[in-house]
This record gives structure tokens, sequence and C-alpha cells, in this order.
């Protein structure tokens, strides 16, 4: 870290950053950050390369965190690279959900900007992963007025994308409908959804990257995906894509995870056993 960026420094840009008079003066501490970030070889980007790395067998039983960060971002940021600097760790991502931007109040730039801080602030110097986790359509709404979710989902793609965001999970698991007789009949809404909101990613995505996109099949913590899911799912969404449009890298399945654990009576945490037979076979 140079000189000139002082631990105080950075202190005081995030805390402007974060909490500054008004949007013209979190703004350019911002564009400070990205700045400072920048000229320290800190660059955000995606992580296409590494699954499409994956996906060739180019490495094996390597997995990538993905920590949801939803307070404190800064300080617990800093954490997270202090501990990945200290263990020489790989590649790692920094996320938020839809809901939790909501409920955090955090929106993608100021999101953004903490990370980015905390990166300066430990030393640390190469790519930030930062993702989209679970941009969830809303049931309820979607079933409502299916354009205007739509169009609030591709609002916050493009504010996300825009702040830096380059990593995208989007989670239409919510419209499978299980009342449908055939998979791909249970299916469509998401394979219709998720293949539609692909290729609204495509065309605002910066011209040098590929966004990673991923999918969702199984709701998490309702009934465990199958491998006849999977397919349902990915046979609808291929069908759906536009000519030569790049894909999911990923999707995100159900092996018996609640959020938030199965809470006991007594306060503690059930053990869960998970599937690992229908991941595999996933």
């Amino acid at each position: 870290m140079g000189a000139a960026i002082t631990g105080d420094k950075i202190d005081g840009l995030v805390q402007q950053a974060v909490f500054g008079a008004d949007e013209a003066v979190r703004e350019e501490n911002r564009r400070q950050i990205k700045e400072l970030a920048a000229g320290q070889g800190i660059y955000l980007t995606s992580i296409q390369g590494l699954y499409d790395a994956a996906g060739k067998g180019a490495y094996h039983n390597k997995t990538v965190p993905a920590i949801n960060v939803r307070g404190i971002t800064y300080e617990v940021s800093r954490a997270v690279f202090r501990a990945a600097l200290k263990h020489k760790v790989g590649a790692f991502i920094f996320e938020i959900a839809r809901s939790e931007m909501g409920y955090t109040k955090q929106r993608p730039a100021e999101y953004v900007t903490c990370v980015l801080a905390a990166a300066i602030r430990e030393g640390f110097q190469g790519p930030v992963f930062i993702q989209g986790d679970h941009f969830q359509m809303n049931r309820k709404r979607y079933g409502a007025d299916p354009k205007q979710e739509v169009e609030g989902m591709k609002a916050l793609i493009r504010e996300t994308v825009g702040a830096g965001f380059l990593n995208i999970d989007i989670d239409a698991s919510t419209l499978v409908d299980i009342e449908k007789e055939s998979l791909e009949q249970q299916q469509a809404e998401n394979c219709r959804v998720t293949a539609e909101m692909t290729g609204f990613i495509r065309s605002i995505e910066p011209a040098e990257v590929t966004i990673s996109v991923g999918g969702e099949i199984g709701e998490v913590g309702k009934q465990n995906s199958t491998v006849e899911d999977l397919r349902a799912f990915m046979s609808g969404y291929s069908a759906l894509l536009a000519p030569n449009t790049r894909g999911i890298s990923k999707i995100s399945v159900q092996t018996g995870t609640t959020h938030g654990g199965v809470v006991l009576p007594d306060g503690g945490i059930a053990s869960v056993e998970l599937d690992f037979d229908t991941l595999r076979a996933l």
C-alpha cells in the first residue's frame, strides 16, 4: 500500500461515502475509493473464467465461498480480506441478495465501495468478485403484474451492473408451479424469466466482460431438487435463449438446506442431512 494511502484516509473516505451529508458528497468519496483501488491493482471482475475452467476439467475438488455481508460491510469485508491473505486463499465472492439490499438499506454502489475500501485497507491486490445473490422474483407481485415485476428486476440489475456487480444470480424458482402436470410445465415460468433476464444482462454487460449468470431450480427450504427437475429446466431455458446468447454458468439446487437453519425449541440449530447423492447426480 502506497505511503499516501493511510488507514485513516481510507476510514475517512468510507465514512463519507456511506454517511456523507448528501449524494454529491457520497458519490465523490465513492469515486476516490474506486480510483485508489485501481491504483493498487484491485479490480472488479466476473468469475466466469474460473467456472469455464471447471467445466473443462482444469481443476477438481475446489469450491468458491460466497459470503453474504449484510451489515458493517467495510469492517466485515476487511476481516474477509485479512483472513484470505493470511491463509493464501484463492477465489472468494462477496454477495448480497435483493431482499438484503432492502432491509439493510445498502444500495449496490455503497456495497461495492465498502468492499473495495476494505481491500485497500488490508493491502489486498487482484480480482474482487461481487455478486448479486438471489435476485428473486416475488411470486405474489408477479402473479398480479408480471411485466411490472420483470421491469423492476431489470432496473435492479442495471443498477448493480453499473455499480460493478459482475456476477448475478437470477432466482425465478419462486415461479415454479408444482400443481402443473409435467415437470416442463412446472418449470415453464422459471425458464422464461431466467432466459429473459439472461438476455437482458448480456445486453448491458461491459464489452470486455462476460458476467457470470446463475439460475435456480429449487427454492431454499422447499422440496429437494431432482435430476429430472434440472433437465426440464435446462431444456426449456436453453430453447428460449436467443441464438448465440451465452447462458448460465451455474445453477442453485435444493439439497436440504434452510435459511437460518432449523431452529430447535432450546434455541439451538438442528443438524441437517444434506443430500450429497442428489447433488452428485445433478
